[in-house]
This record gives C-alpha cells, structure tokens and sequence, in this order.
C-alpha cells in the first residue's frame, strides 16, 4: 500500500517538496516554496506527496484564496498534480486525486476545479486524465481552460476579467511570477544576469500577495512571460530558452 504525507508546520521543514531534490542551485527556491507553504496552510492549503523521493504530489486549497487569477465560491482549486519517472503507471496520480475529491467533499465544497490546456503545456495537467474523473470545461482563454467537478449545483469558477486580455502596456520582456515553484528564483538570477551582460531590457514582476494574484494580467500559475505586450508562454525560462525567444 501507497504511503503518503501531509505537509503541516510541524514537519514542513523536515520533509523534501519534491521538486528540485538534491539540486543545490535551487536551493534558495526550494527555502521560498516552503515559507510560501507555511503561509499558505492558514488558508486551508493541501500539499500531500508520496512518502518516497520523488517528484510525487498534489497541491490544492480553496478557490477563494488560490493565488490564481479565478474567482470562485466553495470550490478548490489544484495548483498540480505531478507524478514523475518510475512512479508513473503505478495508480498513484489515482490516488492523490481521488484524496483530493473526497477532501473536499468531506468539506462540503461545491467542487474541485484545475487549469489545463488544449495542447499540452509544462506545468499544467493532464486534460484527459481529469476528464476521466468527470471534469469539464467551464472557461477558456484561448488554449487555456479551467475545468471543474461539480459535487451541486453552484456556480462554477470563472477566470478573472483582468486575465483574459493576455496584454500589458509594457513592450520590453516582462515576467511574472510567484513562489509557487522552487525552480524559479534561480531562474530569475540567471535571467537578470544575462540580461545585464547582454544589456536587454528585462523586468520581473513578482506575485507576492493574493490581491495582485487575482488581479494578474494572464493566465498565471506561476509563471508567465510577455513580450512587445503580449502573453507568450507560461514556460519557466533559463538563459537559452530566452536568447532563442529574443533572437527569434
């Protein structure tokens, strides 16, 4: 039988996050996603991973305080769910989805919604998968959707009116980002870095609370990328990928 913990205050500091194991570069992102957590799990957030070391785990908490641009009432909303390596094919990406269901009926949601896309995307689901589990579209912004199980009746969430412009006024390379992910902060000192040396505009804007959450100009999970004012990808970027972006 599967084993599997709960992140809590308690053991939080004792127990790996799953992504970025034994990767001393990230460590910094690593420390920020955990006190990101921390002050995360007041708000009813879930991060429940498979007691082995890997990158195995489901992330939820409530729509209404999910650093999303989504709105919503009495539904939770998965951050991710990632199965990696060996552990895939095993039943296991069942099972944390199937926790996380019934969590949130054992709380009396209305449902439990995620973000997804038509073509595949890093960092977001699987369509298919939750589609098995009764999921369904319920908003879309060009090749993003949100879908959502219903357990009522209730309205389901929607994507925030400032999200689906994908624009912004700024013309120089503009990211957004959050602490969501370990792997970004070493990412975005990389990307400084080469950017001052290569002398290109660059700016980063950090989502740091839930208002600006919310209020983001994109689709946002935890990264997103905009050049000459308009939404590119969602991709975590590392100095090559955004040469070939810039020279592109």
């Amino acid at each position: 039988m599967n084993e599997y913990v709960n992140l809590t205050l308690e053991n939080i500091d004792e127990e790996h996050i799953c992504c970025a194991i034994g990767d001393p570069k990230h460590q910094e992102g690593v420390d920020s996603k955990k006190e990101w957590i921390k002050n995360k799990l007041k708000d009813g957030h879930v991060f429940r991973k498979l007691d082995a070391r890997g990158k195995i785990f489901i992330e939820y908490e409530p729509i209404e305080t999910a650093w999303v641009p989504i709105s919503g009432k009495n539904y939770e909303y998965i951050y991710c769910l990632w199965v990696a390596g060996s552990f895939k094919g095993k039943g296991i990406g069942k099972e944390l989805l199937e926790y996380a269901i019934n969590n949130s009926k054992e709380k009396a949601k209305s449902g439990i919604c995620t973000l997804v896309s038509k073509k595949k995307k890093p960092f977001l689901g699987e369509k298919k998968f939750f589609e098995h589990y009764g999921f369904e579209v319920v908003d879309s912004i060009g090749d993003y959707e949100l879908l959502a199980l219903k357990f009522d009746n209730s309205e389901t969430p929607k994507f925030n009116d400032t999200a689906r412009t994908m624009k912004i006024d700024k013309q120089h390379f503009t990211i957004y980002y959050s602490n969501e992910c370990p792997y970004v902060e070493y990412e975005v000192k990389e990307l400084s870095d080469y950017a001052k040396e290569k002398n290109i505009k660059l700016e980063f804007i950090k989502i740091d609370s839930l208002e600006k959450a919310k209020n983001a100009p994109c689709i946002l999970n935890n990264w997103a990328n905009f050049y000459k004012g308009e939404f590119i990808s969602n991709t975590i970027l590392n100095a090559n990928s955004f040469k070939k972006l810039i020279e592109g």
